[in-house]
C-alpha cells in the first residue's frame, strides 16, 4: 500500500523546492502502483491516492492541480455492461477535463479503457483474463527510444480498450492487440501493470468472488517473470517520466491549502 501521505497536495509546497504530486485514482484494495512507487520517489515526486470505493472515499476534482493522473486497473471492474465500474461515468468526465488541460493521464488496464473512452474510443466485451505474456515494441522512439524492444506483461483485465482514430500503438502483444498506447502528446494507456507486483495479483484474488481461469498457473507465471518486470520498469519509467514532464513545473505548489482541500468530489 502507499507510502505517501494523505495530504501530498497540501504539502507539495513545504519542501525548499515544490514537489510535482501525481493523483491515483485506485478502484480496488488489491491494486495500487506498486514498484512504480520507488521511481516517483526516488526523483522526489509525491502521489495521492484517491479511492472511491472505500466509505467516505472521493475522485479528484477535475481542476485538481495534480502534475499527472493515474487511472489503475479494476480487478473484474470493466466498461462494457457486463460489470461496469460504479464511478465510471465520473471517470470519464474527470479524464476528459484532464486531456483538455493537456494534463498527462496513465491509464493501466480498466484505466486504459477509461483513457480510450475519454479520448473518443470505445472498448469491446471480453471475459476476466490474467496472462502473462511477452509483448513487442512497434515504434522505435516509443518513450522517448526508452520502451524497450521486448518486455513482460501481466494483464488482470475485463474487456479490452478500442482505441481512438489518433491514438499511437507503442507496443503490441503476439495477438496484434495494443499493449501500450499514446493519445496526443502526452497520454499513455498500458494493458498490463508495469509495476505489478505478484501480492497485489494474490489481493486480487482473495478480494473478488469472481477469479480467471487458471489464475493459479498464471501466478506462478507472474513469479518466474517478476524480476524481469522489475527490470523493465526501469527504462519505461525514464521515458514516461520524460514524456510527461513530471519533473518540472509543479502545480499544486502554487495553491494554498485551502483551495487544495475543496478540489475533490
Amino acid at each position: 500500500m502507499s507510502k505517501c501521505s494523505p495530504d501530498a497536495f497540501a504539502m507539495a509546497d513545504r519542501t525548499e523546492t515544490p514537489m510535482n504530486v501525481v493523483a491515483v485514482v485506485q478502484h480496488t484494495s488489491g491494486e495500487y502502483i506498486g514498484l512504480i512507487e520507488d521511481h516517483l520517489e526516488g526523483r522526489r515526486i509525491r502521489f495521492q491516492y484517491f479511492r472511491p470505493f472505500a466509505g467516505g472515499g472521493k475522485l479528484p476534482a477535475a481542476d485538481l492541480p495534480a502534475d499527472a493522473l493515474i487511472l489503475l486497473g479494476g480487478g473484474p471492474w470493466g466498461t462494457s455492461g457486463t460489470r461496469d465500474l460504479p464511478t465510471l461515468a465520473e471517470e470519464i468526465e474527470i479524464t476528459r477535463r484532464f486531456l483538455a488541460d493537456d494534463t498527462p493521464v496513465i491509464g493501466i488496464g480498466l484505466g486504459a479503457q477509461i483513457l480510450a473512452l475519454a479520448a473518443g474510443g470505445g472498448v469491446e466485451p471480453a471475459d476476466l483474463t490474467f496472462e502473462c505474456t511477452m509483448v513487442r515494441r512497434v515504434r522505435d522512439k516509443a518513450l522517448n527510444g526508452y520502451l524497450p524492444e521486448e518486455f513482460g506483461q501481466a494483464v488482470y483485465m475485463r474487456d479490452r480498450p478500442v482505441l481512438p482514430d489518433d491514438a499511437i500503438v507503442l507496443a503490441a502483444d503476439d495477438q496484434g492487440r495494443p499493449a501500450v498506447f499514446q493519445i496526443g502528446n502526452n497520454a499513455y494507456g498500458f494493458a498490463g501493470h508495469p509495476g505489478i507486483k505478484l501480492g497485489m495479483v494474490e489481493d486480487l484474488i482473495m478480494e473478488f468472488e469472481e477469479v480467471p481461469i487458471d489464475a493459479a498457473g498464471t501466478l506462478e507465471a507472474l513469479r518466474t517473470l517478476q524480476p524481469r518486470i522489475e527490470d523493465e520498469l526501469v527504462p519505461i519509467m525514464t521515458g514516461l517520466v520524460q514524456c510527461t514532464d513530471l519533473m518540472s513545473s509543479p502545480k499544486a505548489g502554487q495553491q494554498t491549502a485551502e483551495e487544495l482541500d475543496n478540489q475533490v468530489i
